[in-house]
């Protein structure tokens, strides 16, 4: 294996040096990192042969559908696939050429989601404006909602992909089986991913985190006195947790428009052996 990765590895320099001869790209342009969240332990999937990120999706893994939607972009100069450390070995295995190809970092993730991002964060060069966290599992995104969460982060240092909650919210019983109350829906959003912040904020707001659960990237920048802007996402942006959910998830894929690409693609992209 270790042959095979060295021979990827020559020929991504090769290609990566056609690309940027050929697309230099704006040096205007701010410079985004994605960190792609794949650590999970996907203790509600019930598949004994997948972790929710490597399940097969439309013939791929999940994690390449999502990864699509960043890697062709002028503005990404970084992706970063943080992973859990149980998966190196499979995962050098099955993805170690789209690893050299498409030029992505890895990153060993930690106990906690926080912990995986801040393994990620370790990763991200110094030379980035932005960081956008994503979750692998959420591969049903259009352009749209990248490049708007990504504008308004832009102008704010701190955006989040939302959805206005729309249903009745109801509070439960300690026992779980009864109704305590009815909670007031007005100014409630349900939280997505991307969440993109400049990157200085999102690591002081992880150099600041504490022993403090939070329960997404965006609250943790909250408690550093940022205002995190709501850009409207999308229900088809769904995160992926149970088996049930990749047929919504296919039937999403074929409803949104392909990735658009700004530059070539990598050169195998339609071949079997991404799979």
């Amino acid at each position: 294996m270790e042959a095979d990765n060295g021979h990827w590895r020559s020929l991504r320099g090769d290609f990566v040096k056609l690309v940027t001869f050929f697309y230099p790209g704006d040096p205007q342009m701010a410079k985004f990192a994605v960190l792609l969240l794949a650590a999970g332990k996907s203790s509600r999937f019930h598949d004994k042969n997948y972790k929710k990120p490597y399940a097969p999706l439309a013939d791929r893994a999940v994690w390449l559908h999502t990864i699509d939607r960043f890697t062709n972009r002028s503005d990404v100069a970084q992706t970063i696939v943080v992973i859990d450390s149980e998966d190196r070995e499979m995962f050098h295995t099955r993805f170690g050429a789209n690893l050299a190809i498409l030029g992505v970092d890895l990153a060993i993730g930690g106990q906690q989601r926080s912990d995986s991002v801040a393994k990620g964060l370790e990763k991200v060069h110094d030379d980035i404006d932005f960081v956008a966290i994503h979750d692998a599992v959420r591969p049903c995104l259009a352009d749209k909602w990248i490049d708007d969460v990504f504008s308004a982060a832009e102008k704010s240092g701190a955006a989040i992909l939302a959805t206005p909650i729309t249903s009745t919210l109801k509070r439960a019983n300690p026992d779980g089986s009864t109704v305590a109350e009815t909670v007031d829906r007005q100014r409630t959003w349900l939280a997505q991913t991307p969440q993109v912040f400049r990157r200085q904020i999102i690591m002081d707001a992880y150099a600041r985190r504490g022993d403090e659960p939070a329960t997404d990237d965006a609250q943790l920048v909250e408690r550093i006195g940022q205002a995190v802007t709501l850009v409207a996402g999308s229900p088809l942006n769904i995160k992926i947790t149970t088996r049930e959910d990749l047929r919504m998830a296919a039937a999403a894929l074929k409803a949104l428009p392909k990735p658009k690409l700004s530059g070539p693609a990598h050169p195998f992209s339609g071949d079997d052996m991404w799979r």
